[in-house]
């Protein structure tokens, strides 16, 4: 049986299918609390845990999860392109994201010296406004944790998935277009 976890097909079916269910409970519940990434991530602990399976034979199909994620930021980046003459009509929407980008890395980089971590960790905290594959390459390339920067990057897009309902009822946001570059 342990053959079996070790294939890296376990690992990809594990995680589709929590992933998969996630979708369903946060479907079925409506609750913004019931984040698929969430759900999927505690289902794999779970699992893991309570079969003793160690994380790296489940990891060997993550790897390959992994693959699809530089693809996946592609398309993306050919999506917001695609939107390129609306950028263009609204240039306080670049102010907006500049003013964004540099608020996320100044306040890390703040709260980093504050509380006195060491550059390897301020290094590994500072990408997590961006995708996944753009944060680890960056952490990478500096020489920071790459698991921190993937957990520091999931728990900043699982909590604005959280906040942002409230937020855009609390602002009385209605445009999609501000909405969308506000939660961005």
């Amino acid at each position: 049986m342990s053959e079996a976890f070790a294939s890296p097909f376990f690992g990809v079916a594990v995680s589709v299918a929590a992933y998969a269910l996630g979708v369903a409970i946060q479907r079925k519940t409506r609750l913004v609390v019931c984040n698929p990434l969430v759900i999927a991530t505690l289902l794999i602990i779970a699992l893991l845990v309570v079969f003793d399976i160690p994380y790296e034979d489940y990891n060997q199909g993550g790897a390959i999860i992994n693959l699809f994620l530089g693809p996946a930021t592609a398309c993306l980046a050919v999506t917001i392109y695609s939107q390129i003459d609306l950028l263009k009509k609204n240039l306080p929407i670049l102010a907006g994201c500049v003013a964004g980008t540099a608020t996320a890395v100044f306040s890390i980089l703040g709260m980093c010296r504050l509380f006195g971590l060491d550059s390897q960790l301020t290094i590994s905290l500072l990408p997590k406004s961006v995708t996944t594959p753009i944060a680890t390459a960056i952490s990478q390339g500096q020489g920071g944790i790459t698991a921190v920067t993937v957990a520091a990057v999931c728990f900043t897009g699982i909590m604005g998935n959280l906040c942002a309902p409230l937020l855009m009822k609390l602002f009385r946001v209605k445009d999609p277009v501000a909405a969308g570059l506000a939660i961005g």
